[in-house]
């Protein structure tokens, strides 16, 4: 350990690059406190406090790091540009012009990540006015709601966000990972001390759960750790142009070649019936609807219907994404043309059809395995003392833990490599 701390200090360009890391995730943590001018934090945290997580905006605030409790200009976190991504991969899969440039190497991917860009601005507008809305409507007169006002709030949310994606992408440039990814991590592992703590001043009744909870994330830990690398090669020969035998190689199909897609894609919508249920809750007429969602599709009171509904949507939407990412025809094609073919399948449609096979075994296990790290703390909220508020750390949050802590690792490990071989050099 010490002897890879000490490798680390030597490489001076990675030393930089760490220390930019941390210094901008600093600049993140301190911004993610500072209110949005002329609006009152303190009744929000009470509202939460009082409500128990207060649904769907309980929620939001978990997957946001926290910054919603102080009603923080960047209380929306990155979710706009994570949804513009979305929006642009799939989009490439829908246009024929945005799929061409996405072919285009490196050039293409900056042109489709200027796009990510220019939509992130204008669905932070929206979702800084939904969300203003959606506390408006909860009984929270957070800012006044009159059209300046709301005005100003909004530009002030709108910019927190698109100042938290500058940041990211100055991390991706000059520091150390994927800033993105980093600056989510960081939001979630924040939260940590925050809830440790306050289970110990005031969690009577509820530490034997906690105790219980601690002990099956930590499995869950090994669990994700295992599947996020777990992977099935497929043995690929190339044919050789001189004497011998053909180059062998391989093409890995990974467990979870999703990532955390189809659990944000599967939160987005399971939490939209308790948003409705916000807005409609004024509306006598609507009563039954309201109560109906209350009872049985509750992000903070999940029902068995809710477990299950959340459970199908992981896995809909794993196959759903992976069949827009991944192309078995086009793989197969590639094989072909570069002389490869799979030992014992012919070249072209059997060898498409062979990893369409292999993709989607891969994708129902992967699935699976999702939908139970995602319903596991569910699970503890409906039959423990414990809840939302009390868990450490969601299912979701694990895997992006995990997955970015070993992407950071193997960025290092390269990192170090290179400086290895200027030395010999």
């Amino acid at each position: 350990m010490f002897k890879y701390l000490r490798q680390l200090w030597q490489s001076e360009d990675l030393r930089r690059r760490i220390f930019i890391t941390l210094w901008l995730l600093l600049i993140y943590r301190i911004v993610a406190h500072i209110a949005v001018p002329g609006a009152d934090p303190f009744a929000l945290r009470q509202f939460l406090e009082s409500r128990g997580g207060a649904g769907a905006v309980g929620v939001f605030a978990a997957l946001t790091g926290g910054a919603i409790d102080n009603f923080s200009v960047v209380m929306l976190g990155l979710s706009p540009y994570i949804n513009a991504s979305i929006i642009i991969q799939l989009c490439t899969v829908i246009f024929p012009k945005l799929e061409a440039i996405s072919k285009e190497g490196a050039q293409g991917q900056q042109q489709l990540n200027r796009y990510t860009r220019y939509l992130s601005f204008p669905l932070s507008f929206v979702q800084s006015y939904g969300f203003l809305i959606l506390l408006g409507r909860g009984g929270i007169q957070l800012v006044d709601l009159s059209f300046p006002s709301v005005l100003s709030s909004m530009l002030f949310v709108t910019a927190g966000s698109i100042f938290l994606m500058w940041i990211g992408e100055l991390i991706t440039e000059k520091g150390i990972g994927n800033g993105i990814s980093l600056i989510i991590f960081t939001g979630i592992v924040s939260g940590i001390p925050a809830v440790v703590s306050s289970m110990f001043i005031a969690g009577e009744g509820k530490m034997a759960a906690f105790y219980l909870f601690c002990i099956v994330s930590l499995a869950m830990l090994v669990a994700v750790v295992l599947f996020t690398d777990a992977h099935r090669l497929i043995p690929i020969t190339y044919a050789n142009q001189g004497a011998g035998r053909g180059v062998q190689a391989s093409i890995p199909i990974r467990l979870n070649q999703a990532g955390m897609i189809p659990i944000i894609f599967a939160i987005s919508l399971i939490t939209l019936p308790a948003i409705i249920a916000q807005f409609l809750s004024t509306a006598e007429r609507f009563r039954p609807v309201v109560n109906f969602i209350n009872i049985y599709v509750n992000p903070q009171n999940p029902s068995i219907i809710y477990m299950l509904l959340y459970f199908l949507l992981i896995m809909g939407f794993t196959f759903f994404y992976v069949s827009v990412t991944f192309k078995p025809d086009d793989v197969a094609e590639t094989i072909q043309k570069r002389g490869g073919f799979v030992p014992g399948v012919r070249p072209g449609k059997p060898t498409a059809e062979l990893l369409a096979k292999v993709s989607s075994r891969m994708n129902f296990w992967g699935g699976v395995f999702l939908a139970i790290v995602a319903i596991v703390p569910l699970i503890f909220t409906r039959y423990s003392a414990l809840s939302s508020q009390d868990l450490i750390i969601s299912g979701s949050g694990l895997i992006i833990i995990v997955g970015v802590v070993m992407e950071l690792i193997r960025q290092i490990n390269a990192q170090l490599l290179a400086h290895d071989y200027e030395k010999l050099v």
